[in-house]
């Protein structure tokens, strides 16, 4: 027996079943090495423990195809200067538990902090937690918190405080947007704090993705003072990250300087800058002319000017944003699952990769599990334009000829989409208007009855990355569902989504990702028509800047070459 593998030896005696229950899988070539490192992470084993398993295990079938690179080429930087940030205007007040859009989450991570970072690799990276571990059966997850951690305010953070903050984001009475992730998974009430280091979550059912989405993947989930009330959190932007605020301005930006009383290394820039664009275009303008250093995120169709520029490093994270089609199932046209199909067969979505994205997305198969995602079962036939089977399903449905008004926003390539989705259903007798208005009005407050996004008969919403399905299955799929927009109520369905969120393994994961994805093709509430790389472009002196795709970005180790 070799030190390497002796070793391993000695480290599966003191791992849990579940560990090693994946180990046995990587071993067996049942998953790759990536999707070992990923999963390793999601269940609580640090990225340099699961990397040196890996290495010395050998096993997996071979490297995946996920990933990308989420950095600007390393290389030396000065220390010091000033990082200046383009980001989206947000729609709402940065507020931890309301903000639901891409540009509040940059905000709300530019001081706040998670209790883990999920990077580019869809790994889970320990900040405020240690470590974390479940119960045999995943109804209960174990967080040790991080000690000597200091909010920028100057108090010390405790698992108090992470117990509070918790507990009002899954509090209904607050209207938390953090409810799309948390909604069914965490009761308020079962998060306790035994000791200002542990924090014990109780699930209301099994889950094995937790970590997750207690993570960044959770952009509300910044930890906070128990003290504060996250309406005045603005204010002071108190958090724990390696930026403190300066100023901040709505509808202009906000400025961050170096927080001294980090807990862990200091930041490279002295200050960062954010400036919010409400378009795209400008904020491709912006960096063309040299007026900021980073744009946290952009379209091929928006962004065009970017993509062969010399002047301007691009950076790409093959993951999981996507565009969603909703269709009312409860409402005339698309009662009839037959009329949703026909619309979903009418798209040619290798057009929309090569037309919309030059070849930078995935084909959507009209369920979230995309192929970034190691659970995804890919042995489910893809779907693809058939204009004369649409036009038989509308006709055995009585629906040969209808019109139908299609909601949706004005951003990134979104109208391009739409004007497509209503040229395809054109050509199988079918009449789409469009009513294109700006976020704010279509997202209106999100919820049903006062929201465009969610009232409409027929839309289409922009989804940002998340590195697990979970929150698409959960709110947008199944019967109580904060997201439901196509109001699909469907017991198979929600039924199969609880046995895909309570397994613990990826094999399980992949049993139930099958069926669900063959169940969403059938039923086809929602088309998913790509998934698209997330896009995000630097000056070429600017190193080290890290884009997660979920909207938050880390430009703690960044800085200017010479």
């Amino acid at each position: 027996m070799d030190e390497a593998q002796r070793r391993v030896d000695e480290i599966r005696k003191e791992r849990s079943e579940l560990e090693n229950h994946l180990i046995d899988e990587y071993v067996d070539g049942k998953i790759t090495r990536r999707e070992f490192v990923r999963r390793g992470t999601v269940v609580g084993m640090s990225i340099p423990l699961v990397s040196f398993i890996a290495a010395a295990c050998g096993g997996g079938g071979g490297t995946g195809t996920t990933g990308g690179a989420g950095t600007a080429a390393t290389g030396n930087v000065k220390p010091g200067g000033t990082v200046r940030v383009a980001l989206v205007q947000p729609t709402t007040a940065p507020n931890p538990v309301i903000v639901n859009d891409e540009g509040g989450a940059g905000l709300l991570g530019s001081t706040g902090e998670f209790l883990s970072f999920s990077n580019a690799k869809l790994e889970l990276e320990p900040r405020i937690a240690e470590s974390w571990s479940p119960n045999a059966d995943g109804t209960e997850w174990t967080f040790k918190i991080r000690q000597g951690v200091k909010f920028q305010s100057g108090a010390t953070l405790t698992a108090n405080d992470v117990k509070t903050t918790f507990e009002t984001l899954v509090n209904p009475k607050n209207a938390s947007n953090a409810l799309s992730a948390l909604g069914g998974v965490l009761s308020p009430g079962n998060t306790e704090a035994p000791d200002d280091a542990t924090v014990v979550f109780h699930l209301d059912a099994p889950n094995g993705n937790f970590p997750t989405l207690v993570s960044s993947a959770n952009y509300n989930a910044i930890i906070i003072p128990a003290s504060l009330d996250p309406a005045d959190w603005g204010k002071t932007f108190d958090g724990t990250g390696p930026f403190k605020l300066e100023k901040f301005t709505p509808k202009v930006g906000a400025s961050f300087v170096r927080y001294d009383g980090y807990w862990g290394d200091r930041a490279n820039p002295d200050r960062m800058e954010l400036k919010v664009y409400d378009r795209e275009v400008p904020m491709v303008d912006a960096i063309k002319a040299n007026e900021v250093d980073f744009v946290e995120h952009f379209s091929v169709s928006g962004g065009k000017a970017l993509l062969d520029d010399p002047n301007i490093s691009v950076q790409a994270v093959k993951a999981s944003p996507h565009r969603q089609l909703h269709m009312r199932t409860d409402m005339d046209p698309f009662t009839d699952k037959r009329v949703r199909q026909a619309i979903a067969l009418s798209i040619d979505r290798k057009a929309l990769v090569d037309g919309l994205w030059e070849g930078r997305a995935d084909l959507g198969n009209d369920s979230p599990f995309a192929p970034a995602f190691p659970s995804t079962d890919t042995s489910v036939p893809q779907r693809e334009q058939d204009l004369e089977k649409a036009k038989q399903l509308l006709a055995d449905a009585g629906k040969s000829n209808f019109s139908v008004e299609l909601n949706t926003e004005s951003d990134f390539e979104i109208p391009d989409l739409a004007q497509l989705v209503k040229q395809y259903a054109s050509e199988i007798g079918v009449t789409i208007t469009l009513k294109i208005t700006d976020s704010a009005t279509y997202y209106g407050d999100a919820v049903f009855g006062k929201s465009p996004w969610l009232d409409s008969v027929m839309g289409i919403t922009d989804y940002g990355h998340r590195p697990v399905p979970n929150v698409f299955l959960s709110s947008v799929y199944t019967s109580k569902g904060t997201w439901n927009a196509a109001h699909f109520k469907n017991p198979t369905a929600d039924q199969l989504i609880a046995d895909y969120i309570g397994a613990l393994d990826l094999d399980s994961q992949r049993a139930a990702a099958k069926k669900i994805e063959e169940l969403l093709l059938d039923e086809s509430p929602v088309v998913i028509p790509y998934f698209y790389n997330f896009l995000s472009a630097a000056v070429p002196k600017l190193k080290n800047a890290v884009s997660a795709a979920t909207g938050q970005f880390d430009l703690s180790k960044a800085g200017f070459t010479s």
